[in-house]
């Protein structure tokens, strides 16, 4: 066996089709693209999607979902978790400590009604408590 005599295997390849080459060759005339019409065309191309003016599956199926890019705080009622409202110092962390919160929690909003009372005791940024 060598590289000189390396075959490929029986049935795996086909001669190219050579259309329009007379009626013989059973691709001759029309060069296999059927009588008259738009595809029979040169430079004919689809576009991605087209059928044939009816309404695209595409623009039939109802459109859902949207995912905000906003990260918005995880809020914490402080009438009902009172642990936060107890500390000393309100930071991220300080809140980590005595409540539960996942890792990817970055930002806290105090809500309640003595959510205001707590602002001077806030010393981080991602810590912010309601307007109202």
């Amino acid at each position: 066996m060598g590289l000189h005599n390396l075959q490929p295997a029986a049935g795996s390849t086909r001669n190219r089709k050579r259309v329009g080459r007379g009626q013989g060759s059973g691709t001759g005339k029309t060069a296999g693209r059927g009588n008259k019409g738009q595809k029979s065309r040169t430079g004919y191309s689809q576009k991605r999607g087209f059928e044939g003016g009816q309404m695209p599956l595409i623009k039939r199926v109802p459109k859902i979902g949207f995912n905000s890019r906003v990260i918005k705080p995880y809020a914490i009622n402080v009438d009902k978790i009172k642990a936060v409202a107890e500390l000393e110092e309100i930071t991220l962390e300080n809140i980590k400590s005595v409540h539960k919160l996942k890792r990817t929690v970055t930002k806290v909003k105090l809500i309640g009604s003595k959510a205001k009372e707590l602002a001077s005791k806030i010393k981080d940024e991602a810590v912010t408590t309601s307007g109202k």
